[in-house]
């Protein structure tokens, strides 16, 4: 069964998680597939933003467990790779010159919250949940940890990490996680609506705008000015590019 499915909706890409069995669970094949689709759909011209979902009755329930067996001190060189890995998808994210909005169509753990709250634009079932419960099986959400604090602020974000249990769609709302929460059956049409109002923007005044967003939210204020200063210069050509 193929791990990952791909439709396209005009210019925008629905990327659907499909380990339905597993709760989408993120093993190594899918953790590659979606990190390939993102980056495919980057490069496509006819592409304006990519929607993201899971498969059945769950959004992602994080890493895939019986994987672990073979992540261990004696095979580091796994425990490397597959930590690089996840790191790299995550990091995706933000590197894309396009949009992603996330439809979290129920539960969202652990790495599968990490992704849910990736994207640029979240839309929540109002009956789905986000948790980061990795404390409870003693060990730590450590990539997923470094875009819940830019998203959610200190206190939040050491709740939901220290405690790991998961919030509804309401809270996860009142957090800033999330942009809407829609009854379940509207979910993928909200999370479209959304993605056609962002692919109708200016490509390469989205581009710009994604990359200014993500340097300005880590940078020191003057340093994020001088790149907003640089960014209104490139500004002058996007009639030429558009």
């Amino acid at each position: 069964m193929t791990v990952l499915l791909a439709e396209d909706r005009g210019a925008v890409r629905i990327l659907t998680m499909n380990r339905p069995e597993k709760r989408n669970a993120l093993n190594t094949a899918l953790t590659l597939a979606l990190l390939e689709a993102l980056r495919a759909a980057d490069k496509e011209q006819a592409i304006g933003c990519v929607v993201l979902t899971g498969a059945g009755q769950g959004f992602c329930a994080g890493a895939d467990l019986s994987e672990f067996k073979d992540l261990t001190p004696q095979k580091q060189h796994l425990v490397e790779a597959r930590a690089e890995l996840t790191m790299q998808l995550h990091l995706a994210f933000p590197k894309l010159g396009k949009p992603v909005v996330t439809a979290i169509n129920g539960a969202a753990m652990g790495g599968g919250a990490g992704l849910a709250v990736a994207g640029d634009l979240a839309v929540m079932a109002d009956n789905a949940t986000l948790g980061y419960p990795e404390t409870k099986h003693g060990i730590v959400a450590a990539i997923a940890m470094a875009n819940l604090v830019r998203q959610a602020g200190r206190k939040a974000a050491f709740e939901l990490l220290g405690l790991g249990e998961p919030v509804g769609a309401q809270r996860a709302l009142a957090l800033g996680l999330v942009n809407r929460v829609v009854a379940e059956p509207q979910l993928i049409e909200e999370a479209l609506g959304l993605a056609h109002k962002l692919a109708a923007v200016s490509r390469p005044a989205m581009q710009l705008t994604k990359q200014l967003f993500h340097e300005a939210a880590d940078l020191p204020l003057a340093e994020a000015l001088a790149r907003g200063r640089e960014a209104n210069k490139r500004m002058r050509s996007f009639r030429k590019l558009r």
